[in-house]
């Protein structure tokens, strides 16, 4: 009798936080994919861009497991560097951008535009391990930011392959087909950036970027004992925003864009939202920066009854 009780506990535990799962997993999730394009110790800015944007989410409480961090250069393990094993933005060097905690999915030769490409359709080899796929549904809302050097309509990946804004609409067109997003947030920090997301026409798609057409997207200052720029302009006036953004932050992307002066960046920055559904003003930093999974639990108590069957099973052996 005993033994059955706990057994319809349990069963009963499954069916009931089960469903509590399933109806969390049908609530918003959020993704983020992170993209340093640019190899040489040079680019040492284009790390620190990605690296800025990695440490923000991860404080607004989104894991590892559900962000794709691609680095075409390691600077941290670059020859050149003064600092073996550690990344700064700023000339104090007060934060290591690159501690034991960050994880990262893609390096080197591995960010390509192939691989990039293949990672927002999902499209993969079937030998592909899980952190190196973007496994997002219906419900997703993905973030994605891309840093490097770009011209019109166009970014180049390692300095040898160029991806165009044809090549991610089209890519997008597939992820929205195959139902791999809710929305998704396209910043991205480049010269001419905003030309990339020109030729976007697949719904939900909020697009930011940080440059018009014939623009540059300028370094911030150099650290002189790195030997390089340490973070662009746009990516450091950005960080002061996401200082201010809490996981219940009512901070808008309105909010978000009005925070950058074209005085400050020596470039217009431009957001596109014919594609995407709500304005501005009534969409959340939160939804794409923060994550939504909140803990849920049973304050009642549970008063278990012994069902006719087992009742008569009982008297039966008894």
């Amino acid at each position: 009798m005993l033994c059955m009780a706990r057994f319809a506990l349990c069963c009963w535990c499954l069916v009931h936080f089960g469903s509590l799962a399933l109806g969390a997993e049908l609530e918003r999730n959020n993704w983020v994919v992170l993209v340093d394009t640019s190899r040489y110790f040079y680019n040492y800015r284009h790390v620190a861009n990605v690296l800025t944007f990695y440490h923000t989410i991860k404080r607004l409480g989104i894991p590892d497991s559900q962000i794709i961090l691609m680095m075409a250069e390691d600077i941290a393990c670059n020859s050149r560097s003064a600092q073996p094993g550690m990344v700064f933005r700023e000339s104090v060097q007060d934060e290591n951008l690159y501690g034991e905690d960050v994880e990262v999915d893609y390096r080197g030769d591995e960010v390509s535009t192939e691989n990039f490409l293949r990672l927002l359709t999902g499209r993969h080899p079937p030998s592909t391990p899980r952190n190196k796929r973007l496994l997002t549904d219906e419900m997703s809302n993905v973030l994605i930011f891309i840093t490097g050097h770009s011209g019109d309509e166009f970014i180049k990946f390692q300095d040898w392959e160029e991806l165009t804004s044809n090549d991610v609409a089209d890519a997008f067109q597939q992820m929205h087909k195959q139902r791999r997003y809710r929305n998704i947030f396209w910043i991205s920090d480049t010269c001419q950036a905003a030309t990339l997301q020109n030729q976007f026409y697949t719904p939900g798609i909020l697009a930011y970027g940080s440059s018009g057409k014939g623009q540059n997207s300028y370094s911030h200052h150099v650290d002189s004992h790195i030997g390089a720029a340490v973070i662009d302009r746009w990516t450091y006036h950005a960080m002061d925003f996401f200082k201010r953004i809490t996981t219940s932050s009512d901070l808008t992307v309105e909010h978000f864009t009005s925070h950058f002066k074209p005085a400050m960046l020596h470039a217009q920055p431009e957001l596109r939202t014919d594609l995407f559904q709500w304005s501005p003003s009534q969409t959340m930093m939160t939804e794409f920066f923060a994550s939504t999974g909140r803990m849920r639990f049973q304050s009642a108590l549970l008063v278990m009854q012994a069902s006719n069957s087992s009742s008569s099973s009982s008297s039966s052996s008894s």
